[in-house]
């Protein structure tokens, strides 16, 4: 987890450094944070710094909620899109999201303390809902990006979007097939698509801002 942390936050520290600020300099800095926030949150899930692991396992939540609305309007700014009900809808439906995990116990069943798995037990109806929310909207970033990406006629913009894509499936699959190899892993699902989300950081970082933003020193 310290090593993922450690990893994102230097990638976040580059970008910041790098590349000039635009929209998806900013919101691909906003995301390397939050990956990174939530290794943090991992680390500390059984309590550290002066603060329980309670709070750190609901802040935990709260960092991979913003993702999902995160990549949908990263999409729509590669792609220069104007119409954004999709990006609004998303952040309308994070912000629920971040207003029950945040502000609310209505969300768990069980506070867990465990070494790499998913720091709260959801209630079951919660847990699926939330599935829908996030599993829907990445799968919609894919169609879009797909869409898009067909319709692009500046080569580095085509590149990028359909990098959004690659960067979706390197933590999606990995995960779908954990699971599948072993059903007792889905308790885990967000600490292990959070690990292997360090490859979409890296995607973002090394292929996909040399694509669509302009260096400082240029």
């Amino acid at each position: 987890m310290l090593a993922t942390f450690l990893v994102e936050i230097i990638l976040l520290i580059l970008t910041l450094a790098k590349r000039r600020l635009s929209n998806v300099t900013i919101l691909v800095s906003i995301t390397l944070f939050m990956l990174a926030f939530f290794q943090l949150c991992e680390y500390f899930v059984c309590g550290g710094l002066g603060v329980d692991g309670a709070l750190w396992s609901r802040l935990g939540f709260v960092a991979i909620t913003t993702l999902p609305a995160l990549g949908i309007h990263i999409i729509h700014e590669i792609a220069h899109r104007k119409k954004r009900w999709l990006v609004a809808g998303a952040y309308l439906l994070m912000a629920i999201w971040i207003v029950l995990f945040g502000f609310t116990d209505k969300a768990f069943s069980s506070q867990l303390c465990v070494s790499n798995y998913v720091i709260f037990g959801l209630q079951h109806y919660v847990g699926y809902f939330y599935s829908a929310y996030y599993y829907g909207i990445l799968l919609i970033g894919i169609m879009l990006a797909i869409k898009f990406g067909e319709s692009a006629k500046n080569k580095k913009q085509k590149e990028a979007l359909y990098a959004m894509i690659v960067g979706y499936l390197v933590f999606l699959l990995p995960t779908a097939a954990a699971n599948t190899i072993s059903p007792a892993t889905m308790a885990g699902i967000p600490s292990i698509m959070c690990g292997f989300a360090v490859l979409f950081a890296l995607i973002l970082f090394a292929y996909i801002l040399p694509r669509t933003t302009r260096p400082k020193n240029n």
